[in-house]
């Protein structure tokens, strides 16, 4: 079992949706979130004062899949995301030592579906 985190560009959610579904992909979290990397952030005039936005808007998946699910995701999420521009995000994938479903008692690979 592995825990995919991918930050993507917030436009860019709905298309790796789509590519996620397509590869049969359905359950995920996806949370709003702040960061910044190689992008480093912007300047910003406002009323006279400049400002350093160095946080930048992104969007954060958590998949939790099966080892078998993990290549298909990775592929997905990357069609979806990709648009060869530097801030096209990053994808992390650890190992997930466990898994219960709260309401059934599940574990394991039962659990994540």
């Amino acid at each position: 079992m592995k825990l995919i985190v991918a930050l993507i560009q917030p436009h860019k959610l709905e298309d790796v949706k789509k590519a996620l579904f397509a590869a049969e992909v359905h359950k995920m979290t996806v949370s709003s979130v702040l960061g910044c990397g190689q992008q480093k952030g912007y300047t910003e005039n406002y009323r006279g004062v400049i400002s350093e936005i160095n946080l930048l808007k992104k969007i954060r998946l958590e998949i939790a899949v099966n080892d078998n699910f993990v290549d298909p995701t990775v592929k997905a999420i990357i069609e979806g995301a990709k648009t060869g521009n530097i801030g096209d995000g990053k994808i992390f994938i650890t190992n997930l030592t466990e898994c219960i479903r709260i309401r059934t008692g599940e574990t394991g690979h039962e659990a994540i579906g």
